[in-house]
């Protein structure tokens, strides 16, 4: 198995991939444009930030596996890779400790104005009434947007703060939020107008492009604090940069709209740096974090090495487009299942899904398929008659 890593990963988790057996490529200095290049017939693609395209995908004649060593998968083309039956694997969690603190600290440098002073500091300046002013976050409530992993992190270090929490989600229900001890927002509106910190947690794509708009940012209340440690294109810079203007709203960001690609640029929205508290798309950038995501990338290698089965797939199917089971029991011979594709083939039955588990001993063995149509009384008479079949039936 070849393997190339085309972004930095930690020393161990490169010497453990070689342990599994595996040839790696390890260069961290690859850019999108230079990937499909380099990409030859390397089977697993280890990437950070690096973007895999349409044209790297393309590219790789023996590529079956893409892995981001992060938790978003919006920097690799998702359709290109399920239309090439390329698997597509993440690493969800394993930086929700780092992110949650940042976005923490962003809320407490915000409200004490800590970036400022620093650089007046720096700059000879002492401006102590100036600096003395804060709002203070104890008894506080924070309102997050999007509850996974790290928006339930930074809901609970915020409780330990003494702060009160609220949320919306997509998927969150009034049981789920009793359950992680939040008040339950109906809308994104209606948590922009209880905050008195609003963070947000959500993924970026094409549904969530500007999802933090003049609608949200608008709700909020005169000189709350919002935060934003997800991606910049979730949040309209334009409204952002209008209601800090018009409202007296407090912006600390990590990331941003059009954001350099690499690790160093020149960051071009000046305007918008002037306005707000900032860190450089940072959030996942600790050893703890870096750590725990090399460790399951090479969790993810190993078990597609032993199984034929990544870890954490992004691009399955939720939901099988196979309706009917077809169960078959049989003795483990060769062509036994041959012969029944076969038959299937002929019935111009398509095959969704397909699981053979061999029982103890070795001898026998069940096959369920699930199929998009049933078959005839006949074809299942036909399959019935085939050698080494024990049984077979329609579920």
């Amino acid at each position: 198995m070849k393997v190339l890593i085309a972004d930095k990963l930690s020393d161990r988790a490169v010497a453990d991939l070689k342990s599994l057996g595996a040839e790696v490529v390890f260069e961290p200095g690859l850019t999108a444009e230079k990937l499909p290049e380099a990409i030859g017939d390397g089977e697993v693609l280890i990437v950070r930030s690096t973007k895999v395209t349409a044209q790297t995908i393309s590219r790789g004649t023996n590529l079956s596996l893409i892995i981001r060593a992060g938790a978003g998968v919006n920097t690799i083309d998702l359709l290109e890779a399920s239309l090439r039956g390329i698997h597509v694997a993440n690493c969800p969690g394993k930086n929700a400790d780092a992110v949650a603190e940042l976005a923490v600290g962003l809320m407490i440098a915000a409200d004490r104005r800590i970036a400022d002073g620093t650089a007046d500091l720096r700059n000879g300046v002492w401006n102590k009434k100036l600096y003395g002013k804060a709002n203070g976050l104890r008894g506080r409530t924070l309102s997050i947007i999007g509850m996974g992993s790290i928006g339930r992190k930074t809901a609970e270090i915020a409780r330990a703060m003494g702060m009160e929490t609220a949320a919306w989600s997509r998927s969150l229900t009034p049981e789920k939020a009793e359950e992680w001890d939040v008040t339950y927002c109906a809308t994104p509106e209606e948590a922009a107008r209880m905050a008195d910190v609003l963070s947000v947690h959500i993924a970026a794509g094409s549904d969530t492009k500007h999802f933090i708009g003049r609608e949200i940012l608008e709700s909020l209340k005169e000189g709350a604090i919002f935060i934003n440690t997800s991606r910049g294109e979730v949040v309209d810079t334009e409204v952002l940069k209008d209601v800090i203007r018009t409202r007296g709203i407090k912006a600390a960001l990590d990331v941003y709209e059009n954001e350099p690609a690499g690790g160093d640029g020149a960051f071009e929205d000046r305007e918008l740096a002037e306005m707000i508290t900032g860190t450089h798309h940072i959030g996942a950038s600790t050893e703890q974090a870096s750590d725990a995501i090399a460790d399951e990338v090479v969790n993810i290698v190993r078990a597609y090495r032993e199984t034929g089965k990544p870890l954490n797939l992004v691009n399955h199917q939720d939901k099988s487009a196979g309706v009917i089971n077809l169960v078959i029991r049989h003795y483990n011979r060769v062509g036994v299942l041959a012969a029944v594709l076969n038959e299937l083939r002929s019935a111009q039955i398509n095959i969704e899904e397909m699981e053979n588990s061999i029982f103890s001993g070795g001898k026998a063995a069940v096959c369920t398929l699930k199929l998009d149509s049933e078959p005839s009384a006949e074809v299942l008479e036909r399959i019935r008659q085939g050698e080494h079949i024990i049984q077979a039936g329609v579920k």
